[in-house]
């Protein structure tokens, strides 16, 4: 596996709830994943139910820091239902089927798709919505903004070249 798809599957794993296979997979992902090293560092020193607890407190209670990408853009509206449809296009014209038991706009599946395929255009096409994901987790100060930090900085240059 490339560097890359490594770097967008551990982001993946950093992005989702921490059951204790996450936990046992802590050392792997901080070497794996150099850029993750912040997040992989205060998750290697937090009791995994304190860790657990938070992952609840700062991704489940409020839409404000919602890891479902479509939301961003569409929030709960009828478009919605479009753009999620337009996930699983994708994800089949590259032969795979979405079954997980998040929707397929949920940020760790388009991580992990990224991994799988190099296609990076679901990421790029909802930039503005990760810039603004990690502006609200860093404000509410938790350690996810430092993955979503080292997700946007892996982005390639959006047209113009500018990095927001």
């Amino acid at each position: 596996m490339p560097s890359d798809a490594v770097f967008y599957q551990a982001a993946a794993l950093c992005l989702t709830y921490p059951d204790d296979d996450f936990v046992a997979r802590l050392p792997l992902l901080r070497e794996a994943a150099p850029q993750l090293r912040e997040f992989t560092d205060h998750a290697t020193v937090t009791p995994p139910q304190e860790l657990a607890a938070h992952y609840v407190q700062v991704f489940d209670f409020k839409n404000r820091h919602t890891l479902y990408l479509s939301w961003w853009r569409d929030g709960d509206t009828s478009r919605r239902g479009m753009s999620l449809v337009r996930f699983q296009d994708l994800y089949k014209a590259y032969g795979m089927e979405f079954t997980g038991e998040e929707l397929p706009d949920f940020l760790p599946a388009v991580l992990e798709f990224t991994a799988r395929t190099g296609n990076t255009d679901l990421l790029t096409e909802h930039r503005d919505c990760l810039t603004q994901l990690r502006g609200r987790l860093a404000d509410f100060g938790t350690p996810y903004a430092c993955v979503l930090d080292a997700v946007c900085a892996a982005l390639p240059a959006p047209p113009g070249g500018v990095r927001p």
